[in-house]
């Protein structure tokens, strides 16, 4: 067998469609696999849930997983490689068995036998003198006729036949905004105080074709949260200002939850918050920065304060309490007891000792990405969307022919039988009375 030959066979397979649905089955059973399993976790992980002597559904352990790929599977060779068959094969069944079906659908089929119209599902026979009532009657039902000696052949509804192609053209395009996302795309984390710049250096994930600009800048300006009525944290904000490798700004704005910002073709998120210390002065002339630790009160996220204690030279002790970011220091004694509470910038005497608390040091968390194949990802989705609603139209068909005074006709659809049963029914009584 020659070489061409075995080509030949190889791709007249890969553009079967059943080929392609028990591909797209595969990836799906593959995807489902991805979601079970913890993605880009360490190590010690896998060695902590998956152990050997303990499989997760009596196979799975950490050694196959790192073997497998399963901890970063959608990024995996040969993952990939099964998304590019896919691809391959749903191209080629696009072209090979799709386009043709939208040309044969676009031909003008006469039928001028009674046999040949026998042969379809619904079959009408009546007394009639011409066409010209019949084609009337079609017309009014939103038919494309086409009239040929004695035979006429009339379709609607080609939007419906067709939507199959749109599916397909949607998958592909979809894919190639998912492998340009998987090959140019990049995510890089940072944690940033506030009033400090940063480069774009943390780099979670990239594409094997990523370029990550290494000479933008970026700086947090300022960085505030607020509060609700009950003290729990509403929405934090951060100032964030980009510039180039000389220094100019080049772009500056305010980020937030689900209001990112965008430059460039890279997308800039608002993820976390932390405090980091507290910067205040003892006596005249000595600066100093104490590190705060996070506490979580009746164990709820939303009701933390931040604490350290400071010990003066004179041995006494006190708890500089945190709760927000508002201008509110609570200081209370080695037992518990609150002494008083301050703001920033004012002087107090605290066991004769001039204290001056100025500034909290804050960091906010940023996330940078960019994602050159969302946009067409998005399209290829809307397409799909389209082409779902298209779907649900009806193809049909109208085959007739006048011979002997005698008017032949009949017809098919794609779908909803039992509205076309009543339309050719219509179309059937309408003819008898104009006859």
């Amino acid at each position: 067998m020659s070489f061409k030959s075995i080509l030949w066979k190889g791709l007249k397979w890969m553009s079967n469609l059943y080929f392609s649905i028990s591909l797209l089955l595969f990836l799906a059973l593959i995807s489902i696999l991805g979601t079970l399993i913890e993605q880009d976790q360490s190590l010690n992980y896998y060695k902590q849930h998956y152990p050997i002597d303990k499989p997760v559904l009596y196979f799975i352990t950490w050694k196959k997983i790192i073997f497998l790929g399963l901890n970063h599977l959608y990024s995996t060779y040969w993952f990939l490689l099964i998304l590019l068959l896919f691809f391959c094969s749903l191209i080629m069944c696009t072209f090979s068995t799709q386009l043709p079906v939208l040309k044969y659908s676009k031909q003008w089929i006469f039928l001028y036998n009674h046999e040949s119209l026998d042969k379809k599902p619904m079959n009408y026979s009546m007394n009639s003198s011409s066409f010209i009532n019949f084609i009337y009657i079609l017309n009014i039902q939103n038919y494309f006729i086409f009239h040929k000696g004695q035979g006429v052949y009339a379709y609607k509804g080609l939007l419906g036949k067709v939507a199959p192609i749109f599916v397909h053209f949607s998958i592909i395009i979809s894919f190639i905004g998912f492998i340009l996302r998987m090959t140019s795309g990049w995510v890089v984390q940072e944690i940033v105080p506030s009033g400090e710049i940063f480069h774009l250096q943390n780099i979670i994930t990239s594409g094997y074709l990523s370029i990550v600009p290494s000479r933008l800048v970026g700086k947090v300006n300022d960085f505030f949260i607020t509060l609700n009525d009950d003290q729990s944290i509403k929405q934090f904000f951060s100032n964030i200002s980009l510039l180039n490798s000389q220094g100019r700004v080049l772009f500056r704005s305010y980020i937030s939850v689900n209001h990112p910002l965008k430059f460039q073709g890279m997308t800039i998120y608002q993820t976390d918050w932390q405090i980091n210390a507290l910067r205040l002065s003892i006596g005249s002339n000595q600066e100093i920065v104490r590190r705060l630790n996070k506490i979580q009160a009746n164990n709820q996220v939303n009701n933390s304060v931040w604490s350290c204690d400071l010990v003066f030279h004179n041995g006494k002790q006190i708890s500089i309490i945190i709760s927000n970011l508002r201008n509110t220091i609570s200081i209370y004694d080695a037992k518990g007891f609150l002494i008083t509470t301050t703001e920033y910038g004012q002087w107090n005497i605290i066991y004769g000792v001039p204290i001056l608390f100025k500034d909290l040091l804050v960091s906010t968390g940023l996330q940078v990405k960019t994602d050159p194949g969302l946009v067409i990802s998005y399209m290829g989705f809307s397409v799909l969307i389209v082409s779902i609603f298209i779907s649900y139209i009806s193809y049909s068909q109208i085959w007739a022919n006048h011979n002997k005074r005698i008017l032949k006709f009949s017809g098919q659809t794609s779908r909803a039988l039992i509205f076309y049963e009543n339309e050719m029914s219509q179309i059937y009584k309408q003819c008898n009375y104009l006859s």
